[in-house]
């Protein structure tokens, strides 16, 4: 397998060895790439696979630095470039298929490229990187450099394509937008311009998006102000203003998922919405395609929104989840969906081969398939994936031939070494964990999760199958592990269990036992010589408690399998003391260890220092738990946790680690001698390393990156291969008649799974049943099966219910019994009271359980106590902070005030102490307002002093005093209405603040909004003060209402009328602070006391009833008082009403009884009951008059009390009419501040705008000097080129001049020839399948087309082509001469080319420079406007005036409906324009009397005026005689010419311009006479240096000559010497005659040079003298 020479490099080993990637099995986790039209490449972990589609043959290539990141691929030039995935990383280029690298590039990116893509041409590269930068770069990675780069920092990118027919534009794509990126290149300078697309909402509508910064159009508000834009508004004035849009213009987009690039430039997308977009070329407008539905959708299948897709002629092809692919007609603006093909799984990438003849399809799961278009389509599956990464392999022994992959899913696959061919697959279905291949027979193990261990029969590789199913518990096996012999099968569960298996199949695979391990076991490590009838076994766990690991050694014989019923108890567990078990403890954490052959010691990788340790065992045996200590210690260059195994023969320790890099080390010394690094860090490292038999293949597999290497020996020792070797020989030949015996059972036996189930059903089909009571506690369940280890535990219990089956009789019948009782106790529980029934639970006898619910429903009722508590206390912390907030903080409590007898409610101002810094600006305004005031008046009078003392201070002082004193009075009886509110009436002074008409600018209105707020609060305090006044005679009237309502009591018990008492209260909202105590009879629930407070408040009661007793037994006068006085010592005039005369005795006997006696006193008893209710209704009379006056008192008091109430109540309306007066005040200042805020605030953004488009503007400016300058330098280049062509052109008949003019025009012929580039012919098909046509090249293909130009100019210059008689040193020149001219008329195409992409360039840049331009006119225009509006502004105010109410009837003639034309001025200014006219009127007067006097000199200054008018005529005589006299043209052009100087410095100046430019022309001249001089110079030394060749070539013939004339003289041959002499002769004839022509041609060159230059100088300006 081919692989490249940097991948061997890097896989060197120490010594005499050194390992080689034999192949590598991983499957596609990122997108798959055609390099040509046979080969498609993908990335696996630290490689990139190459597959051949015809030949299935795979290429590995090697990443240097880990794992591959991402990576691209280019058709044309047939290269791979690929990122590592390092801090700083590089982009690799290789080619194929010599897998040579090409170039590495190096750039500024920190973490990571996410994308890659290469331009149709090859030469171009661009990338994109994630964060920090995101930065999007190109490169010519043939140079490898950045010509370019841009950063957008925080946008991600999903795909980034360049557009095959124009490599200029580059699209970049995300979930979010779509940007198309434009390359502009002048000359060698490349630049990137990005241009977003607008995409469509969910829908599929536009949304037309309003211009936030400069909107269109804005209402007009010509009360309020100006209204402003919405980045106004919100105060931005950065670069953050550009990007802000409102709420409302926020609308959710389609969703990208892919794009492609089309023939005519345009763009398709597909969206998760379901949508296709297209996007247009030119103007980069989106619009959404609508789909024509010709046919009903299928039942059962619904399209969905697809997530790849390719382009093709008339449309896409487009594929998604559903494993469908569509075809996609596109016509004008719709599209059609049919069907094209149905892969088996979802799709995830499509991809079209360069020639459009195949179709790539990958899956979800990373399978590709090939799509091969034609007569017949042909679908063939090139790649198979499985179902996620390895999650163990293994050799498949003894040779060496095959391996075994085990995925997560279940999937097994067996895999060719030779060729890392998939051979055959296996499903399990079930999820698997682990594999192990035996070493003594063709079968495998794989583990579950559920804990099963399936058995496979590999004697056929290409069909294996299970044959058997061990179930050995619940829990996951972790670990399955052969010995060394094959004889044990070692199963190791997540909960520390290891089962030991027969591995044997002939033995149906016998589980022998289990050994009880920690838990999380960490590895399991076999020692089984073969000189030795035990297996030693280690099991490796950790201590995380301890931060140490624990090793487990135990033994098991060979016998095992005969004696095991002796090793294991009846649950199946193996004795300790029989399988020889110790315990051992090491220092550090280990993450794997291993024990060596020779048994006695134990090699272990820490897993937190890198170390690798040694540690010796004891040799004598020890009881409870052993401490190792270390006791070799080696370096370990590896970090990470990892893995450590030993090869078959034990000489060799293979240890890898997180970091990915495999090591083998002798045993003996730990010293490596061989390294491979076939994983990455990247990756997580290794998981596992699996080395065959021979020792001459290595299996590594990564843990995260999903990449299986193969490793195999490149070098190895001769001592090192026959170690292992012969081991390896011996080993075989040791296991060779077991393997025979197992694998012939195996190719007999059939089914050996259905024999176990077999034996299985007889086992669970025993009589274990003895009574009913056996067949609760052990049921077999048919349909379920039970795990090894519970049906041991099953057949255990069997054996004891055998075993105590009549005591367990005896207690089954006493639980009867009490269950019998229990049910009679719940019975009686149903009968009694509520509170005396106990609950279902309380008779539960399982005494344990009713404590474990009693303890939850315990900590339930604690969790609520816990949880009321704390929501209690969030509700008192929540009332605190209402309460600080509301009432404690107010200096002001507020409260109400209510009538008596009236339903009016007066509140007072609840107020806010005002804090020192409030008070502070306060007492600071006050302070600079007395001073502004004073200053004014003080101005004041200055001003009025100075016009009184202009105008006299006479005939004005009364007028100045009358006004003085108008204005005094003026300013102190100003009307309320000027000051737009009420607060005078309150006591309030007003005179600091300032006029309504002269708050202008910012500080005057916050310092009038703290005025009138102090002045808000100065009225608030005068009504709370009234307010208090009248709260507290209210409280006194009712506190005289309570005083006479005891006497009122008095009199209506005295009168005993039943009558009502009227006794007033205060109301809560008159006393709020009420609300903040809870009363007891406000509880409406019974007060929760503990015990010890119960018992207290009895003490307490008990005591006090004591010491009542003890007063009542004492107080004996009271109690003989109340006795015979009924507790008064005098009658009291209140009792007369109740006094009555007792009747005599003898009133009960009939009157025809009485005595005189009897009668006499009836009188008396009669006489007294008159006088007695005489004095009752005086005294009843009298009580009904006081109660009358105390009822009238009480009346006339509250009523008084109601009439200030409502007086109060009308100071209260009035206080707050003042109060909403100032405050609307204070709303409009605010609001001006804030308008005045916002015009400041779009003032500053425009400024900021401005500068930003002005330093834009600059960059423009100097991008188009720079081009311009550039532009000029390369045609300045290009015209001396062209120049040079032509004169080569035009001095071609002068060099060959001498010839005949007949050979002159054949050379001029085939001087003017051109050959033929054959051009590659496509053929019809592959032009009919490929959808973008002939593509342009690049420059790396124009520089084949130059090479295959020179290739056919080498053909023409054959001699068969040579006119005849044509000397052949004159057709060489010709052709030398051809060549330079072909040679240059190359270079004037490339320069034209480049010429006009620098125009082009220059053209953009001119126009980016006018819109620049226009954008800041906008934006002056935009500021202008903006500040006449903000000067508006602040002239115009808003002020509020108080109007009177009522209707005020005016005349027709007088009523004024329309004001829009209407000033409101200040009166002052009336005033004072008043005074300025009468000062004037008087000024006017003064100056009428001044021009009286004036008007008298008049008449002299005409008399004077006359005698001027003589005396000029007599001058202009005297002018016209001087003027007659002869003057010479200069002296006439000095008197004529009024700028005489000037016009000579301009003729001095025009000759001064001429001498420079002669002085320039000269310089030039010499330059070029000395650049020709040069040239001259150089051709001289060239023609020196050939003089001296020939002299020394003449000077060696004339030796060679001599001797041959010495020669010829002694042989006596005098004619050859003279007919070499006369050869010679004319040869050095024809050399002088050559270098004539040389001369000859060098002049005609100079000559046409200056001809050049005298032609360049005609389009020079000549300046010539006047």
């Amino acid at each position: 397998m081919a692989q490249g020479r940097e991948r061997e490099e890097n896989i060197t080993g120490a010594g005499s060895a050194s390992l080689s990637v034999r192949w590598v099995q991983g499957f596609p986790k990122q997108t798959v790439h055609f390099i040509n039209n046979n080969t498609i490449c993908y990335s696996s972990g630290n490689f990139i696979v190459f597959i051949n589609i015809e030949t299935k043959k795979e290429t590995v290539l090697q990443c240097m630095n880990g794992i591959v990141g991402v990576m691209a691929t280019n058709t044309p030039c047939e290269v791979v470039a690929f990122s590592d995935r390092k801090l700083k990383p590089l982009i690799y280029i290789y080619s194929f298929p010599g897998l040579t690298r090409k170039a590495k590039l190096k750039g500024d990116v920190l973490l990571d490229y996410t994308l890659l893509s290469f331009s149709y041409c090859g030469t171009y590269l661009a990338s994109y990187s994630s964060l920090p930068e995101f930065e999007l770069a190109l490169w010519n990675w043939e140079s490898g450099v950045i010509l370019c780069k841009k950063s957008q920092p925080g946008v991600d990118v999903s795909q980034m394509t360049f557009n095959p027919m124009n490599w200029h534009q580059l699209c970049l794509s995300s979930p979010s937008s779509v940007t198309v990126w434009t390359i502009e290149r002048s000359n060698q300078k490349h630049y990137l311009k990005a241009k977003s697309v607008k995409l469509p909402m969910e829908d599929g509508s536009v949304f037309n998006e309003r211009d936030v910064i400069f909107p269109d159009s804005l209402p007009k508000d010509l009360i309020y102000g100006p209204v402003l834009p919405l980045t106004a508004i919100a105060g931005l004035v950065g670069e953050e203003a550009d990007t802000f849009r409102p709420k409302d213009d926020l609308y959710p987009s389609l969703h990208p998922i892919m794009h492609c690039w089309t023939s005519t430039n345009d763009i398709y997308i597909c969206c998760e919405e379901g949508h296709l977009l297209e996007i247009s070329g030119e103007n980069l407008k989106a619009s959404v395609l609508n789909k024509i539905e010709d046919r009903p959708r299928m039942e059962g299948r619904t399209l969905i929104s697809p997530i790849t897709m390719a382009y093709q002629k008339g449309g896409v092809l487009a594929s998604g989840i559903d494993g469908f692919v569509y075809s996609f007609i596109i016509k004008d603006s719709n599209y059609k969906v049919e069907d094209f093909l149905q892969v088996e799984e979802p799709v995830e990438h499509l991809m079209f081969s360069p020639s459009y003849k195949m179709l790539l399809i990958q899956t979800d799961k990373g399978s590709v398939y090939i799509y091969t278009f034609g007569e017949e389509p042909i679908l063939d599956k090139v790649l198979e994936a499985c179902d996620g990464k390895f999650q163990a392999v293994d050799f498949i022994a003894p040779t060496n031939e095959y391996c075994m992959t085990l995925t997560y899913s279940g999937e097994i696959c067996v895999w060719c070494l030779e060729d890392g061919v998939c051979v055959s697959r296996i499903y399990l279905n079930t999820p698997t964990t682990v594999l192990a291949c035996s070493p003594s027979s063709l079968s495998a193990a794989v583990g579950t999760v559920g804990g099963s261990v399936h058995f496979l029969d590999i004697l056929n590789v290409e069909s294996p199958e299970a044959i058997h199913e061990a179930f050995l518990s619940e829990y996951s096996v972790q670990h399955l592990l052969y010995d060394q012999r094959g004889m044990y099968l070692l199963a190791g569960t997540a909960e520390g269990y290891v089962f030991v298996l027969n591995a044997n199949p002939s033995s149906l695979f016998d589980v022998l036992g289990f050994v009880e391990v920690g838990k999380g076991i960490l590895q399991i490590s076999t020692v089984s010589p073969l000189e030795i009838d035990i297996v030693e076994v280690m099991v490796l766990s950790p201590l995380p408690e301890t931060g140490r690991s624990r090793l487990e050694i135990f033994v098991l014989p060979k016998i095992l399998p005969q004696v095991s019923a002796s090793f294991v108890n009846e649950r199946g567990r193996m004795k300790d003391e029989l399988i020889h078990k110790f315990l051992y403890e090491t220092e550090h954490p280990l993450s794997s260890a291993v024990l060596d052959f020779q048994s006695n010691r134990i090699y272990g990788l820490c897993s937190e220092v890198p170390y690798i340790c040694s540690y010796l065992l004891p040799q004598k045996e020890h009881s409870g738990i052993c401490i190792l200590t270390p006791h070799q210690k080696v370096q370990n260059k590896q970090y990470g946790p990892g893995v450590i195994s030993l090869s078959l023969h034990g000489l060799w320790l293979i240890t890898g680690a997180q970091c990915g890099t495999l090591c083998i080390r002798d045993i003996h010394t730990l010293e490596t001698f061989a390294r491979c690094r076939s994983h990455s860090h990247q990756g997580h490292g290794i998981q596992s390393v699996r080395i065959s038999m021979d020792g001459q293949n290595i299996l590594v597999n990564g843990r995260d990156d999903g990449t299986l290497v193969c490793l195999r020996w490149r070098r190895l020792g001769g001592h090192l291969a026959s170690e292992i070797f012969y081991y390896n020989q011996q080993f075989c030949t040791f296991l060779s008649n077991t393997m025979e015996e197992e694998n012939s059972y195996l190719s007999r036996s059939k089914s050996l799974d259905s024999k176990a189930q077999s034996a299985h059903t007889i086992n669970e089909n025993k009589n274990l049943s003895i009574d009913t009571s056996e067949e609760d506690l052990v049921q077999d369940d048919n349909t379920k099966k039970i795990p090894w280890m519970q049906q041991k535990s099953q057949e255990a219990i069997s054996r004891e219910i055998k075993l105590f089956s009549k005591k367990r009789n005896e207690i089954k019948t006493g639980i009867k019994a009490l269950a019998k009782t229990v049910l009679t106790m719940m019975e009686e529980n149903e009968t009694v009271d509520y509170i005396a029934k106990l609950e279902d639970q309380e008779f539960s006898l399982d005494l344990e359980e009713l404590e474990r619910r009693q303890n939850e429903s315990e900590k339930e009722v604690a969790k609520i106590r816990n949880d009321v508590e704390m929501h209690n206390l969030a509700k008192r912390y929540l009332a605190e902070l209402i309460k600080e907030e509301c009432w404690n903080s107010m200096a002001v409590k507020g409260r109400a005030l209510k009538g008596f007898h009236i339903p009016y409610v007066v509140e007072n101002f609840p107020m806010k102490e005002r804090t020192d810094e409030e008070l502070k600006e306060v007492n600071r305004i006050l302070h600079q307002r007395k001073i502004e005031t004073e200053c004014f008046k003080l101005r004041k009078e200055i001003i009025e002093v100075q016009s009184a003392f202009i105008l006299g201070r006479k005939h004005h002082e009364e007028d100045d005093e009358e006004e003085e004193e108008d204005t005094a009075l003026r300013n102190s009886n100003l009307p309320n209405y000027l000051f737009g509110s009420l607060s005078t009436d309150f006591g309030v002074k007003t005179s600091l603040l300032s006029s309504q008409l002269e708050l202008h600018t910012r500080e005057e209105k916050i310092n009038q909004i703290i005025l009138l707020k102090d002045i808000i609060y100065k009225v608030k305090i005068v009504f709370n003060n009234e307010f208090d006044a009248a709260y507290k005679q209210k409280e006194f009237e009712i506190a005289r209402v309570k005083e006479r309502n005891v006497r009122i009591q008095e009199i209506i018990l005295d009168l005993e009328l039943g009558e009502s008492i009227w006794q007033p209260e205060f109301d809560d909202s008159e006393k709020p602070e009420r609300t903040l105590v809870v009363e007891n009879n406000e509880i409406s629930v019974q007060k929760h006391v503990k015990p010890w407070q119960k018992a207290k408040i009895e003490l307490l009661d008990t005591h006090k009833m004591e010491q009542w007793h003890q007063s009542q037994a004492s107080d004996t006068r009271n109690r003989a008082l109340m006795d015979m006085m009924g507790g008064v010592l005098e009658v009291r005039k209140e009792d007369i009403l109740r006094m009555v005369i007792p009747q005599p005795a003898f009133m009960a006997k009939p009157d025809a009884l009485w005595t005189e006696e009897e009668r006499k006193q009836f009188k008396d008893y009669e006489k007294k009951v008159k006088d007695l209710n005489e004095e009752k209704d005086k005294y009843r009379k009298s009580l009904d008059a006081e109660l009358k006056k105390l009822q009238n008192s009480i009346q006339e008091s509250t009523q008084n009390f109601d009439e200030q109430l409502k007086k109060l109540f009308e100071r209260r309306v009035k206080a707050e009419m003042v109060v909403n007066q100032e405050e609307l005040k204070i709303n409009n200042l605010v609001f001006s501040l804030l308008l005045d805020e916002e015009l400041s605030s779009r003032e500053t953004f425009l400024n900021n705008y401005l500068a930003r488009k002005e330093e834009e503007k600059n960059q423009t400016s100097e991008a188009i000097r720079k081009a311009r300058e550039d532009l000029d330098v390369y045609k300045e280049n290009y015209d001396n080129l062209l120049a040079e062509d032509k004169v080569l052109d035009r001095s071609f008949k002068k060099e060959f001049s001498e010839l005949p003019s007949h050979q002159v025009d054949a050379l001029y012929k085939l001087f003017k020839r051109r050959p033929r580039i054959p051009k590659l012919k496509t053929h019809s098909d592959m032009t009919s399948n490929v959808p973008f046509g002939e593509r342009p090249g690049s420059g790396k293909l124009n520089q084949e087309n130059f090479a295959q130009l020179m290739k056919a100019m080498d053909e023409m210059d054959n001699i068969n082509f040579m006119p005849e008689g044509l000397d052949p040193l004159i057709w060489d020149h010709f052709c030398m001469t051809r060549r330079v001219k072909v040679e240059n008329e190359q270079k004037v195409k490339r320069k034209a080319a480049g010429l006009m992409e620098m125009a082009a360039f220059l053209r953009r840049r001119v126009d980016e420079d006018e819109k620049v331009q226009q954008e800041i006119e906008r934006v002056s225009n935009e500021l202008m406007i903006l500040q006449e509006e903000k000067v508006k502004f602040q002239l115009n105010l808003t002020i509020q005036i108080l109007l009177k109410q009522g209707q005020v009837e005016l005349e027709n003639f007088q009523l004024l409906t329309e004001y829009s034309d209407a000033i409101l001025i200040n009166r002052n200014i009336i005033e004072d324009l008043n005074s300025v006219i009468r000062t004037q009127g008087q000024k006017k007067v003064a100056s009428m009397m001044v021009s009286k006097d004036i008007h008298k000199g008049i008449f002299q200054i005409e008399w004077e005026h006359k005698k001027m008018e003589m005396e000029m005529e007599d001058l202009n005589q005297k002018a016209w005689d001087i003027q007659m006299l002869f003057f010479s043209r200069e002296r006439q052009k000095y008197l004529n010419e009024p700028n005489y100087e000037t016009l000579i410095a301009i003729q001095i100046g025009i000759m001064e311009q001429t001498i420079a430019a002669l002085d320039k022309t000269y310089k030039k001249n010499v330059e070029n006479c000395k650049k020709l001089l040069k040239k001259l110079g150089k051709f001289s030394n060239q023609k020196d240096v050939a003089n001296y060749t020939l002299s020394c070539n003449l000077r060696e013939e004339l030796v060679a000559v001599s001797e041959r004339k010495d020669i010829c003289n002694a042989m006596g041959s005098k004619l050859t010497c003279e007919k070499i002499a006369e050869e010679r002769y004319e040869n050095l004839m024809l050399q002088q005659k050559l270098t004539n022509i040389s001369k000859e041609q060098a002049n005609q060159i100079s000559i046409l040079q200056a001809e050049v230059e005298r032609l360049r100088m005609k389009t020079f300006p000549a300046l010539l003298p006047v």
